[in-house]
């Protein structure tokens, strides 16, 4: 997977940047790293990355600035956030702006590795190497058709963009429509991990997906939670009851 995959990381911290640099190339990633959002507007100028690192406290525009610019932009390019440790408001909000995954500093290399190949198997799924999309239809629902083949979001015909994270978590409840599904067991499906205990990242994730599908996100027709345990998936928009 990591052959010629491109990575940015946007770090002030040079120490840093040079250990990942190092241990990236090691594991088989081309791999840029940058200090700061100019040094990252550069970057993108004269090549294109097959992912972003961003470390959330930069000089200048942070990085939940450059998170939500790059959304806004619909560049939909996998981003993981680098955060503090124990600071959770801000991971949340790296995740409503449209961070793919977040990972708290200090952290082992291996464990940014892992959360790499995670968003990348993730984002990259496709008909020719996946067979379960691959024999799966597109998935209509409401005004919306979605198709995980060709990785596509419409409403009416018109195309939605959709982040990677998005995308998994919304593949997940089209393949188990009507069924519920803990916290726990979407985190896992989604994205091949365990939920942490103060670990809100699903809700974050689920109220983004509630704004690209629910004509009103606080009266969710399609996306049910089920209080206590987690949600459900109504296609037609009927009662779960």
């Amino acid at each position: 997977m990591a052959e010629n995959k491109k990575v940015l990381m946007v770090d002030d911290d040079l120490r840093m940047r040079e250990l990942l640099e190092r241990y990236l190339t090691e594991q088989g990633f081309d791999i840029k790293t940058v200090s700061d959002s100019k040094e990252m507007d550069e970057a993108l100028k004269n090549d294109q990355f097959d992912l972003f690192v961003l470390d959330l406290m930069l000089p200048g525009e942070d990085g939940l600035a450059i998170c939500r610019r790059l959304r806004s932009e619909n560049i939909t390019t996998p981003i993981i956030m680098l955060t503090a440790r124990g600071d959770e408001v801000d991971r949340i909000i790296g995740l409503e702006m449209g961070a793919d995954d977040y990972l708290p500093k200090p952290f082992n290399p291996r464990e940014l590795l892992a959360r790499i190949n995670a968003v990348m198997r993730r984002h990259e799924h496709s008909p020719q190497t996946d067979s379960s999309e691959k024999q799966q239809e597109a998935f209509a629902f409401g005004d919306f058709t979605f198709d995980a083949a060709n990785r596509s979001l419409t409403k009416s015909g018109e195309n939605i963009t959709i982040t990677s994270g998005e995308f998994s978590l919304l593949k997940v409840f089209t393949e188990h429509p009507r069924q519920p599904l803990s916290r726990d067991r979407l985190m896992q499906l989604a994205r091949g991990r365990e939920l942490d205990v103060f670990d809100r990242s699903i809700d974050v994730q689920v109220s983004r997906l509630r704004r690209l599908i629910e004509p009103n996100p606080a009266q969710p027709r399609f996306l049910k939670t089920m209080w206590g345990f987690g949600y459900v998936f109504i296609p037609d928009g009927e009662s779960s009851e």
